[in-house]
C-alpha cells in the first residue's frame, strides 16, 4: 500500500520537477513573464504538454531559451514570434485567429446555427403541414378484414 502511495505521489508530482531551479531566473517578475510563456507554448516533443510541464529534452532548452530572451528584455510577444517562426503555429498551446485558421474556430459555431436553423424549419414544416385524416375502411377492406378476423 505504501509503495502505491509513492508512485501515485510520484506521478502526480512528475510536472512539478521539470522546471530545474537552477533554471529560473533571479528576479521574480521575470521569472513570472517566463513561466507565463512556459505555458504558452506546446511542447513539440511531446505535443499535449505544455514547456512549463514536460520533461523532454527540447522543453529544457525551450525554457533556458525562454529566460535567455526574458532576461535580454524581450516582450511575450517577440519571444512567441520566435519560436513560431521555427516551429509553426502548432507550437502555440492556444493558436491565433488569423490567415486559415480562422476557418476552425468559426466551424463550431457555423455548425451549431446550421444544425438549429435546419431543425427549426423542419418543426415549422412539420406543424404546417395538412393533418391526415383517418379515412376509414372501404368497403372491400371491410369485408376483407372480416374474413380473415372469422379464419
Amino acid at each position: 500500500m505504501r509503495r502505491l502511495a509513492v508512485l501515485i505521489w510520484l506521478v502526480l508530482s512528475s510536472a512539478a520537477f521539470a522546471l530545474d531551479p537552477t533554471e529560473m531566473l533571479d528576479d521574480p517578475a521575470l521569472e513570472a513573464q517566463a513561466r507565463e510563456l512556459d505555458h504558452a507554448l506546446r511542447c513539440v516533443v511531446c505535443q499535449s504538454e505544455s514547456v512549463a510541464s514536460s520533461n523532454a529534452q527540447w522543453a529544457v532548452d525551450a525554457r533556458r531559451s525562454i529566460r535567455e530572451q526574458v532576461a535580454a528584455g524581450q516582450t511575450n510577444a517577440q519571444v512567441v514570434d520566435f519560436f513560431v517562426e521555427r516551429y509553426g503555429e502548432f507550437v502555440l498551446m492556444t493558436p491565433r485567429v488569423s490567415g486559415s485558421n480562422w476557418m476552425l474556430w468559426a466551424a463550431g459555431p457555423l455548425m451549431f446555427l446550421l444544425a438549429l436553423g435546419i431543425g427549426i424549419g423542419y418543426l415549422r414544416g412539420r406543424s404546417r403541414a395538412p393533418a391526415v385524416a383517418d379515412a376509414g375502411l372501404n368497403d372491400a377492406e371491410t369485408r376483407r378484414l372480416r374474413e380473415i378476423m372469422d379464419e
